[in-house]
């Protein structure tokens, strides 16, 4: 009988072991494999752009690169892209016109030397895909008439934020940019079919991209290009 005692005690702990696993479960819960990742987006932001044809990779990672030299913009945005920026910033507070101005001169340089390589692999994730085709065409005809396209940008004097409004839930935002090219067409020979190696010539550019604010992807897709 004296060992009555100590089989109380052991009955007493297995009873408070119970109650704290019960209380533990009930405060914690039960994980039933259905919950959402709790990355609030962050895990999609750092993702590398998909390659399999899906809209996601027909995009332009927008942002400070380090060392990036800032944009030289010649004036503030006028009264109607001013307008425009604050309608974006509404539905997008994180919206930040240097950062944004620094990833679209990433994109512009190299879209350009992509295009000039003939490098479609390359090219292809920075442009949406009604863009993406004439480009490729391009590129098409010059490998099948054996011509080499040289272009460089030498300098890129100005980068203008030129419009900017939403349409729907998407923000459109227009650049443009001034820039210093050397343009060199070489035909199969090596011989100059356009352009001048030696001397570069200023080209203006009016590119326009097109981000849905209510996704949580940060990219923006290059919708538009034209010359001035």
């Amino acid at each position: 009988m004296g060992l009555l005692p100590h089989y109380f005690d052991i009955v007493l702990f297995a009873l408070i072991a119970v109650f704290l696993i019960l209380r533990l479960r009930s405060v914690l819960g039960r994980r039933t494999g259905n919950e959402r990742p709790r990355h609030g987006g962050f895990l999609r932001r750092a993702e590398a752009p998909r390659g399999d044809g899906s809209d996601a990779s027909k995009v332009v990672a927008f942002g400070n690169r380090p060392g990036a030299p800032a944009p030289l913009l010649t004036a503030p945005p006028s009264d109607a892209a001013a307008g425009g920026i604050a309608q974006i910033h509404a539905a997008d507070p994180h919206f930040d016109v240097a950062a944004f101005l620094n990833g679209a001169r990433s994109a512009f340089e190299m879209i350009v030397d992509a295009f000039a390589a003939g490098d479609k692999e390359r090219l292809h994730p920075l442009l949406a895909e009604d863009v993406y085709r004439p480009f490729a065409a391009a590129i098409d005809e010059r490998t099948a008439a054996g011509e080499v396209l040289e272009t460089r940008v030498v300098r890129i004097k100005h980068v203008d934020l030129a419009e900017a409004g939403m349409a729907g839930r998407d923000a459109r935002v227009t650049v443009k940019f001034v820039s210093d090219q050397i343009y060199v067409l070489r035909a199969h020979d090596g011989s100059v079919v356009d352009g001048d190696p030696e001397h570069p010539i200023e080209k203006t550019d009016f590119w326009t991209f097109v981000r849905d604010v209510r996704s949580n992807d940060p990219n923006w897709v290059l919708v538009t290009t034209a010359s001035g």
